[in-house]
């Protein structure tokens, strides 16, 4: 017997769910449309910041990423070329913090949108975090940090 009373065949898996098959691009009746691909914590050192002891040497930051693009065809192939590579997109916004410098978050952070909207015509919505792991406050903290999102013009 399940917790709800019914008595139980002792098999799993023999329902279906929806109308769907598996590598169709489709779940149930309904098309699959936009997903993202999620970068936490990506960890790169740059020289950023609006006080000249922060620009003497580099500093650490991470950085979150999302970024939205039409995911049916992926979904439905299998296949890496049909994707946006998360693999490029972590390389690209490490080369952005290492090889770039900005006086501000606001200014690294619209940096790392460019160049992720440029370097992949797939994406149509970016949202980034840039987060300073050493700030220089007085106080205790984690991180500071600045989040930026910015859709793409059609």
């Amino acid at each position: 017997m399940t917790p709800g009373g019914a008595r139980s065949t002792g098999r799993i898996g023999t329902g279906r769910i929806g109308t769907g098959r598996i590598g169709t691009g489709r779940i149930g009746t309904g098309r699959i449309g936009t997903g993202r691909i999620e970068i936490r914590d990506l960890r790169a050192f740059g020289v950023h910041g609006a006080l000249s002891h922060e620009r003497e040497r580099a500093q650490p930051f991470s950085v979150d990423l999302d970024a939205w693009f039409d995911v049916s065809t992926a979904a439905g192939s299998d296949r890496l070329t049909d994707t946006v590579d998360y693999g490029t997109l972590a390389e690209a916004v490490a080369e952005v913090v290492s090889g770039t410098s900005f006086a501000l978050l606001e200014a690294l952070a619209a940096a790392i949108t460019r160049r992720v909207l440029e370097g992949e015509r797939r994406v149509t919505r970016v949202e980034v975090v840039v987060r300073k792991m050493r700030p220089p406050v007085a106080v205790d903290v984690g991180s500071v940090g600045v989040r930026l999102v910015h859709v793409r013009r059609p």
